[in-house]
């Protein structure tokens, strides 16, 4: 699962990055006022975007940097 904003480019650097090694995600948009992303801190501790949730590891992690990490060096 992807919580992401439409137009974020922190975001859409992080779908790249998942389109290019063909890893399945689902996107959850999220409002762009972050006082509105009351999902987005239960399940991270924070209300910015991008988040990716890796279920099948128990993974949680937000900044895109981390994800994009994370996707080449395990998901890929």
């Amino acid at each position: 699962m992807l919580y992401s904003l439409d137009g974020c480019p922190f975001c859409k650097k992080v779908e790249d990055a998942l389109e290019a090694n063909d890893i399945e995600y689902e996107t959850r948009w999220v409002e762009g006022l972050h006082s509105k992303r009351n999902e987005v801190k239960r399940v991270s501790g924070q209300r910015a975007v991008p988040v990716l949730i890796d279920d099948d590891r128990g993974v949680t992690m937000a900044e895109s940097a981390n994800i994009l990490e994370y996707v080449e060096k395990t998901l890929a």
